[in-house]
């Protein structure tokens, strides 16, 4: 007998050798067919084309499969997970020479593009015309014109002339316009996408909220099935476009996303340039995107008219829907991830309501330094009001009560990351600075009080503040408002930004403390919430 003398190894072998062999002639007889190792994307078509301009196609949906080959398979049609103005995730986004193709063979299913997308040009109040996207910046394309531009011949072996770009892609069709400024790249940008993708994928949890302690520096981020974002792509931004001149953006994206690519305009044409042969046609395959347009964005109703803030589309999507909570605990990772980079205290620690803090810590963020402060008697006046409050607290004895006066120019960012994170009320005038109550853990006092020349209003930080479920006053020298109480829209007079802002410290002083009295005698913050407005607004 001929195979007497073949070993256990060899048998094993030849064993292996004569599956691959089936299953590979398998596959060759059944080209449109995956072999097994492959993962293909079955995530349903949305069942109706009656809400796809501002609404959540699917719920709970499951991460995409995001390794995948389409050398020799059919290309999986483009479907929407989720969609608000300005807000779009697909799975299975295509792109060449520049455009962003819908490969669908129902068109029906999509927003309209100028929900979705721009020409990405730098928006002002006469030129939205010149933004709307054409087929140049999205269009349509059928399977069957996909296979004929894109599909294998026999000079490929039948091989698809489309590379997948793995992973999850967060796709910034913004111009530069806003992108290097800490407000509107962390509190805007970045908080919007957080707040999107993790509802899009929310799933309850099946346990308590709260964080589990991880060995390692850099922890999960909370985010139940929230897939892991592998790029950013600043599709009209250089190295300098996104990035601030103190520095906040980029070590924001550093510390919470530490294994993350980025890619800005050049690496965007050396892509567009890839693809735009007219000899040969190739494409790029986006297995899980989010693409964001700031354009886009305020053509919503409540970006457009009524927050000016294009995470606001985002966030009151999917609260609505109950998919992120009111008080920050869908953005409590973020902020983790941020206090632990800085070596302070990342608590991370989840609850269902707002709860009473150990200590009262008022931040007053003082801009004397910059071209828009305060009257420089008033700036003294103020701090010294604070001084008095804190001592005076102090002797009473009922709860321990910190101020810090803080000039960021003069410390690092990791300490200003720290003070902000175990800061109670912040306190300022309108500025950047006010930017890092995002790291500020919300409390049942925890508020942001904001100082404009009398006249004068923005939403920039108002909106962020009651989005985290924290309270949010407005100051005109000795007098103060608070949602829902509020001018209907922003004003900028004259001295907006100028150095000569007035107010009375005294007041200030008095009010922070009957803002904390008021939370310690148990009466509710009315109204704080923005996610009425959603249903006001739509």
């Amino acid at each position: 007998m001929a195979f007497r003398n073949v070993s256990r190894r060899d048998a094993i072998l030849l064993l292996l050798g004569a599956s691959c062999f089936y299953t590979f002639s398998v596959f060759l007889q059944n080209p449109s067919s995956p072999p097994p190792s492959l993962i293909i994307d079955t995530h349903p078509q949305p069942a109706s084309a009656e809400t796809v301009t501002e609404t959540v196609f699917t719920t709970a949906a499951l991460p995409a499969p995001t390794r995948v080959d389409l050398g020799l398979q059919k290309f999986p049609e483009t479907t929407v997970v989720a969609h608000a103005p300005g807000w779009t995730i697909f799975r299975n986004l295509y792109s060449a020479n520049g455009t962003l193709f819908l490969l669908t063979s129902d068109p029906s299913h999509f927003p309209p593009h100028r929900l979705m997308t721009s020409t990405g040009l730098p928006g002002n109040l006469t030129n939205d015309p010149q933004r709307i996207p054409t087929s140049r910046e999205m269009a349509f394309i059928t399977p069957a014109e996909a296979e004929a531009r894109w599909g294998g011949g026999p000079s490929l072996n039948g091989r698809n002339r489309v590379s997948t770009v793995e992973g999850t892609t967060l796709l910034f069709n913004d111009p530069p316009q806003f992108l290097n400024h800490y407000y509107h790249f962390v509190a805007e940008l970045i908080y919007g996408s957080w707040a999107f993708l993790y509802g899009a994928f929310y799933e309850q949890p099946a346990k308590p909220l709260t964080s589990v302690p991880e060995p390692s520096f850099n922890t999960p981020l909370i985010s139940n099935s929230t897939p892991k974002i592998d790029r950013a792509i600043f599709i009209h931004a250089d190295v300098k476009g996104w990035r601030d001149a103190p520095g906040f953006n980029g070590y924001f994206m550093r510390a919470v996303f530490p294994s993350m690519t980025i890619e800005v305009s050049t690496d965007w044409i050396d892509r567009i340039n890839a693809t735009a042969s007219t000899e040969i046609g190739r494409a790029w395959h986006f297995p899980l995107v989010l693409l964001t347009d700031r354009s886009a964005a305020f053509r919503g109703a409540i970006t457009g008219q009524y927050t000016q803030r294009t995470a606001a589309e985002a966030w009151m999507t999917m609260a609505k829907l109950g998919k992120i909570d009111l008080i920050g605990n869908w953005w409590a990772s973020m902020r983790g991830a941020l206090l632990r980079y800085a070596g302070g205290d990342p608590h991370e620690d989840l609850a269902p309501v707002l709860a009473m803090p150990d200590t009262i810590v008022i931040t007053y963020i003082n801009r004397q330094g910059t071209r828009r402060h305060l009257r420089d008697a008033d700036n003294s006046a103020l701090v010294a009001a604070m001084e008095s409050l804190v001592a005076r607290k102090n002797l009473e004895g009922t709860r321990k009560w910190e101020f810090h006066d803080v000039h960021a120019e003069r410390i690092s960012l990791d300490e200003q990351v720290k003070i902000a994170g175990r800061t109670t009320i912040m306190l300022g005038v309108h500025g950047n600075g006010l930017t890092h109550l995002v790291l500020m853990k919300p409390t049942l006092v925890s508020a942001v009080v904001e100082m404009f020349i009398p006249g004068g209003f923005a939403r920039d930080y108002e909106w962020t503040s009651r989005s985290l479920g924290m309270k949010h006053y407005s100051v005109w020298n000795d007098t103060s408002f608070t949602h829902p109480n509020e001018p209907p829209i922003p004003d900028y007079p004259e001295g907006f930004h100028g150095p000569n802002i007035p107010v009375v410290g005294t007041f200030v002083a008095d009010l922070i403390e009957k803002h904390v009295a008021s939370r310690e005698k148990g009466e509710p913050s009315v109204n704080n919430s923005p996610v009425y407005d959603a249903v006001q607004d739509r």
